[in-house]
């Protein structure tokens, strides 16, 4: 797996002084470390039952594609509010400083459908709560989240787990 972390690009100060931001737009540009992080995200789930792949917009749209790709499964986008053209389901949750809203199309997810999450990295796990809460209002399982990149010393994969949702990543950094 260094490959895959030295595939990734830290950016120092970014959005804002202390944070160092994991870009993956290097691994994606990188096709050994893309199929590699694909492959790696898919490996725990390819004997599950799956129906859909969710991505989290935005860059869980691409690493989401590919997953259920290999999958062959189906997949359905977590947008950001107003984004999708047809009838939507909302989910609304808070940030650092003041709320955000996530959605999907009401028919993005059958009530049959057992859904695996996709996304670049977790850190607090405020989205991808807000992603398993929206999925579970539509009616499907949620039976997973995999992700790239977690930083676990902001509690997002635990917080998941607490949700009774089982987390994957294939590496992790220190701080924020």
């Amino acid at each position: 797996m260094d490959f895959i972390r030295d595939a990734i690009r830290t950016i120092p100060d970014y959005p804002k002084k202390g944070i160092q931001f994991r870009d993956v737009t290097t691994l994606l540009k990188d096709a050994r470390a893309f199929r590699a992080a694909v492959d790696q995200m898919v490996m725990p789930w390819a004997g599950a039952k799956i129906d859909k792949v969710a991505g989290i917009e935005a860059r869980g749209f691409i690493l989401g594609g590919a997953v259920a790709h290999q999958l062959s499964v189906g997949f359905t986008p977590i947008r950001k509010k107003g984004k999708l053209p047809h009838r939507t389901l909302i989910e609304e949750y808070e940030l650092e400083y003041g709320s955000d809203a996530i959605e999907i199309h009401v028919d993005g997810v059958d009530e049959t459908d057992r859904v695996l999450i996709v996304d670049d990295l977790i850190a607090t796990g405020g989205t991808a709560e807000a992603a398993i809460n929206l999925l579970r209002r539509a009616g499907a399982d949620v039976v997973g989240a995999t992700f790239v990149i977690d930083l676990p010393d902001l509690g997002g994969a635990k917080r998941i787990e607490e949700m009774g949702v089982p987390v994957a990543s294939l590496v992790a950094f220190e701080g924020e």
